[in-house]
């Protein structure tokens, strides 16, 4: 799509985020206001949030969801949250567009207010990251950030816009010609497969196999290759492992479903990867969590690796066969190139036999009636209630374990996106996915100790009419980091608690003070009425559930040194 006239840069920023299909922009006042005007006309929702670290993590949210890029902006002193804000976009793979104003060059280095040097903040944390000075650029680096955020391995883009607040480009007037380039409007927008020779040769390493696995992540679940992933698995009998950020790509009452593997994960699956002579990482950065700080899989396992970006094959095992393409178009070529193989019979028997043991063990935990509420019975009864379209929005830490080896998914529609390692980020995500999905249920897991990272955004949220159901698991601390401290402290008398317990507070209360639907949950029976009340209160929701703190996700399994 091609238009050219002359326009002011205010005018052609809001006309080409609608061309790209950006249905809500999420930004800390004051930055862009004449676009911001501009994007009204044009249907373009404008989500004020109260900090910029949450516009970053609403963008990511969107992002995630819906596929296609999501735009935060903030003013030139809110220009180092934001950067921090993109700090999760960047290892989750998402693909945001961070615009912000910078101070023209005459008052560049010359100690002017609120003013220092972007680029630098921005460079760790996005693929591409450019100063936009003259109206004129704008046609260019504009087009090229959605190409950039899109293609290959998605991330986040920076746009330094000359102006404090961005007015001077936007006052600025051009003979400007959108272009509209459809294949960068969602992600992934090129989808390139692997030589024939290279496919034939995995093929045949996998014939030879005796004990294969698959480990599925974000990559996989990015390209939708989640089908085409479970087809591989059932016709050559390979049980399937994810990364959290592939949860959900074969349903977790799959017999071949093992569950989340790492650092992050049930020990079936670490014990599963670990027995397996040949390890496949589709779509999954081979990480420290995803392999438990390289543990799993063992050392000397044939490891085959599909990757859209070739600078990710073999960059942590030597022993790698790697196959560069989307995950979803290499699997399909996989699957059209194979020939009948004996069923790995005795090795399937052996990996489901691991799933049931786990399954065993937490039985009388799942059903517990204990008072503090253990947060395993807090994730059965989620998993049992869970809408079968729901997306769920998982923090980081403790809620990443609890929801990632606890919190089932049985439906194919079902979704699952947490947090990348920024503890708060969830709240705000699960905003944005809500703007990615309005059709959709949005429930956030976080605990007290990320909830408070954010919680004013609940009056974004009732402002904005964006309505999600937040689940509290609250223990009134940092429960994960209680173990570490006491090391720390060993034998020595002192105020440990001061690091990380917090105040008793009621956050359903909170919630209704804020104008949202809030309730507290202090019986493990009234956890699933009270999540029912909130999806149905048609408005956004608290359900604050006060759990035990002394309840601590158990350590990842490791093998034998």
């Amino acid at each position: 799509m091609t238009h050219i006239s002359t326009r002011s840069g205010a005018s052609f920023i809001a006309e080409t985020l609608k061309g790209y299909g950006v249905t809500h922009v999420f930004h800390v006042e004051a930055i862009l206001r004449r676009t911001l005007v501009e994007m009204e006309s044009l249907g373009v929702r404008r989500v004020a949030t109260h900090s910029e670290k949450a516009a970053a993590y609403m963008a990511d949210g969107y992002a995630r969801v819906c596929h296609r890029p999501g735009v935060c902006m903030a003013q030139s002193v809110g220009a180092a949250n934001l950067a921090a804000g993109l700090q999760d976009a960047y290892l989750g793979l998402a693909p945001v567009i961070a615009l912000t104003g910078r101070k023209p060059p005459l008052a560049q280095y010359r100690n002017a207010y609120q003013e220092i040097l972007h680029g630098p903040m921005f460079d760790p944390v996005t693929k591409y990251n450019v100063d936009l000075d003259a109206v004129e650029q704008l046609p260019y680096l504009l087009r090229q950030a959605f190409r950039e955020a899109t293609s290959g391995a998605p991330g986040p883009v920076h746009l330094d816009v000359t102006g404090h607040l961005g007015e001077e480009l936007e006052i600025a007037e051009g003979n400007l010609q959108i272009i509209v380039e459809e294949s960068f409007t969602r992600y992934p927008s090129i989808c390139p497969e692997p030589g024939a020779e290279e496919v034939r040769h995995v093929l045949s390493v996998l014939e030879k196999s005796e004990r294969p696995v698959i480990v599925a992540g974000g990559g996989a679940r990015a390209s939708s290759a989640g089908p085409e992933i479970v087809e591989l698995a059932e016709t050559l009998s390979i049980p399937v492992a994810t990364s959290l950020n592939g949860k959900g790509i074969i349903l977790e009452d799959h017999p071949l479903s093992m569950g989340v593997v790492g650092s992050y994960s049930r020990w079936c699956a670490n014990r599963v990867v670990s027995e397996a002579d040949v390890v496949i990482f589709i779509g999954s950065h081979t990480g420290d969590q995803v392999t438990n700080n390289w543990t799993v899989p063992r050392p000397g396992a044939q490891v085959i690796q599909i990757d859209i970006d070739p600078l990710e094959l073999g960059r942590n095992y030597r022993n790698t066969i790697g196959l560069i393409g989307d995950a979803k178009a290499t699997v399909h070529k996989l699957l059209a190139s194979l020939h009948p193989k004996t069923s790995n019979g005795p090795w399937v028997h052996r990996t489901q036999g691991l799933v049931k043991e786990w399954r065993g063990e937490l039985e009388p935990l799942l059903n517990s009636d204990a008072i503090p509420i253990r947060p395993e019975r807090l994730c059965k009864e989620l998993t049992e209630l869970l809408p079968s379209d729901v997306v769920l929005v998982s923090d980081t830490g403790h809620s990443a374990i609890w929801t990632g080896t606890l919190v089932y998914l049985t439906h194919l529609e079902q979704r699952y996106i947490r947090a990348a390692g920024s503890l708060g980020w969830a709240f705000p995500a699960s905003l944005g996915a809500k703007c990615a999905a309005p059709d959709r249920p949005v429930i956030c897991f976080t605990g007290d100790g990320g909830f408070w990272y954010h919680l004013s955004e609940l009056e974004t949220a009732r402002r904005c009419d964006i309505k999600t159901v937040t689940i509290v698991n609250n223990n009134h601390g940092f429960g994960q980091c209680s173990v570490g401290i006491d090391r720390a402290y060993g034998d020595r008398a002192g105020k440990r608690e001061e690091m990380y317990q917090f105040r008793q507070v009621n956050f359903a209360k909170i919630a209704r003070e804020m104008g949202c639907f809030g309730i507290r949950v202090e019986y493990p029976g009234d956890i699933v009425g009270a999540i029912h009340k909130a999806l149905e209160s048609d408005m956004p929701a608290v359900v604050e559930v006060v759990t035990d703190i002394r309840c601590l996700a158990p350590p990842p399994w490791t093998p034998p040194s």
